[in-house]
């Protein structure tokens, strides 16, 4: 079997990392043999990520070696220039992630491309505004975002500072491919890159001008009497969080303790992911002895944002991403007067209808793009060149969050910023962020949206959820409750059909293994494999006349969904 002659062959390195040795001989069991080594972790439009471990299979000092000199390689091929550009890299507190950022430096260096290294760990979204600020090649994350402690990954980013889209990934996935030899590849050390200029240490001139650059898209609030609680969740986001709230003037934030410093193995939170209400036990507790108004927790890289607020009970509770998403949009859009005519809000399909509602009650357009951050970013950028609309405000309903054009990846410190000032608006007048919301309910519908994420790993997952989207791609669907079908999204077929007419649409965005079944009430639920994980999620998002209503209809359409599946 092919497997077992790669572990051989990793056994027999006489010079491999003594850890990773002491791991694999210690490794007995022969299914866990064949997970490490039967296939290469993938390294698709979304990066690569895995279990940190000894394996072709897995997140080690090999596999990053790879795709660095993949990454450098492409470069070059690109421009001779960038190697003079360089790329920054930058990482977050997870285990191992300083020394996959070492090895990302010392791979490149040693082929000649400039490395700019951030000296501690930094948010995703100050990484993507550093590739802008110093003009660089690209630029490089190490971070497995949400995941639990066993993960890491690495994120690629274009030279506009977003994340690389579909042709450039595909050119560089092609470069990775040629590697022959993992165990070839040479790195240089920091100490001997920084000798030589190839290195460069990046801080606190790259932190001011990034703080600069998100309180100039904010209003400042001097003297603010919001009662904030904070938690970075044991990552990225406790320093430039906190900077960024006291600069606008918002002097009342706690920050949670046991929560604060940097910690991979993310002791209080083994699933550090703010769309997971366990996360904020700690908070909630502390907020309710401080009598705070709202909590905000930033996942470890700090990219995404989630927010607690009290509901009508006066008890804690947690927003959804399109929740939070639909505020912001509203009050963005009236507070900032000075935006032209032709502003857009860009958000994703798998996000709810009612931000793009809202956006469109305030004279805004709107644009819907493929899953993923990046293509947000894409479209920043593009429309930056054309001029056809101004960018205003983008997001995703996984609780990432953008506005202003310093960056082109989701930035959880400047959602952190206007939720804050959201909170204080809405405060003055004597209400809720609860309260906000259901104002937008009361004038737009009642929209609640839910995620199933099925886990299948291994061989078998792999074939499981093939099938599953197979199946889907046949289903003759009519209806629920008192919703009709009207439109059928295939996105990898690039074909939107109107079930009514039997009308067929090429859908404009690059093809993905995504289907999207939309109803006539702005109901709709859609199916979409991970990039980056053995994950297959299922999104919905329901609407009516009440929230009792809405809440009967997303159950009734999850069991039809579920059923599907299970059958």
């Amino acid at each position: 079997m092919e497997y077992t002659k790669t572990y051989q062959e990793w056994l027999n390195q006489k010079d491999l990392e003594p850890g990773l040795r002491k791991e694999l001989e210690a490794v007995t069991d022969e299914k866990e043999i064949e997970d490490r080594f039967y296939t290469e972790l993938e390294f698709g439009t979304g990066g690569m990520r895995g279990k940190m471990a000894a394996g072709t299979n897995r997140m080690n000092i090999y596999m990053i070696g790879k795709v660095s000199y993949g990454l450098g390689s492409y470069l070059l091929k690109m421009d001779k220039r960038n190697s003079e550009k360089g790329v920054v890299i930058a990482y977050d507190s997870r285990n191992c992630s300083r020394t996959f950022a070492e090895t990302t430096a010392g791979v490149l260096a040693k082929m000649g491309v400039k490395a700019y290294l951030f000296e501690e760990l930094r948010p995703t979204p100050e990484l993507s505004f550093a590739v802008r600020y110093l003009n660089a090649a690209g630029g490089v994350v190490i971070t497995a975002s949400h995941n639990p402690k066993e993960y890491n990954g690495y994120k690629v980013y274009g030279p506009d500072g977003g994340q690389m889209v579909t042709a450039a990934a595909d050119a560089l996935i092609a470069e990775i491919g040629t590697v022959k030899d993992i165990f070839d590849i040479q790195r240089m050390s920091v100490e001997e890159g920084l000798n030589q200029g190839l290195i460069q240490m990046v801080g606190e001139e790259m932190d001011a001008a990034f703080t600069k650059a998100v309180t100039s898209i904010c209003h400042p609030n001097p003297g603010s009497p919001l009662k904030v609680v904070y938690t970075p969740l044991h990552g990225s986001g406790n320093k430039p969080v906190r900077r960024v709230l006291a600069e606008l003037g918002y002097q009342d934030v706690v920050v949670v303790p046991e929560q604060e410093l940097p910690d991979g193995n993310f002791t209080t939170a083994p699933y550090p992911n703010p769309e997971d209400r366990s996360v904020f036990t700690l908070a909630m507790a502390l907020a309710d002895q401080c009598r705070a108004d709202i909590i905000i927790g930033t996942d470890p890289d700090c990219d995404r944002v989630g927010v607690v607020g009290r509901n009508p009970k006066g008890e804690f509770d947690v927003f959804t991403g399109n929740q939070t998403g639909a505020l912001l949009v509203d009050y963005y859009l009236k507070t900032r007067p000075e935006l032209p005519k032709n502003k857009v809000i860009i958000k994703t399909i798998v996000t709810s209808e009612l931000g793009g509602i809202v956006a469109k009650s305030h004279g805004a357009n709107v644009v819907d793009v493929l899953t993923g951050f990046k293509y947000i970013g894409e479209c920043m950028t593009e429309y930056e060149k054309t001029g056809e609309y101004t960018f205003a405000f983008g997001y995703e309903e996984s609780y990432g969050y953008l506005a202003g054009n310093y960056a082109r990846d989701k930035d959880a410190v400047v959602a952190s910023a206007l939720v804050c000032e959201m909170a204080d608006y809405y405060k003055k007048q004597g209400l809720t962020l609860f309260e906000a919301l259901i104002a937008l309910y009361e004038k737009h519908g009642y929209f609640i949206e839910d995620v199933m994420a099925l886990t299948l790993e291994g061989i078998e997952g792999k074939a499981k959820i093939i099938a599953i989207m197979d199946k889907f791609r046949k289903a003759e669907l009519t209806g629920f409750a008192d919703a009709r079908l009207a439109k059928f999204n295939d996105y990898k077929e690039s074909i939107s059909r109107d079930l009514e007419t039997g009308a067929e649409e090429m859908i404009d965005l690059p093809k993905s293994n995504v289907l999207k079944f939309v109803f006539d009430d702005y109901s709709w639920f859609a199916l979409r494999p991970s990039g980056t994980e053995p994950k297959l999620k299922i999104y919905f998002s329901v609407t009516g006349k009440s929230e009792a209503e809405a809440a009967t209809k997303k159950e009734l359409l999850k069991k039809i969904v579920t059923d599907l599946i299970e059958n």
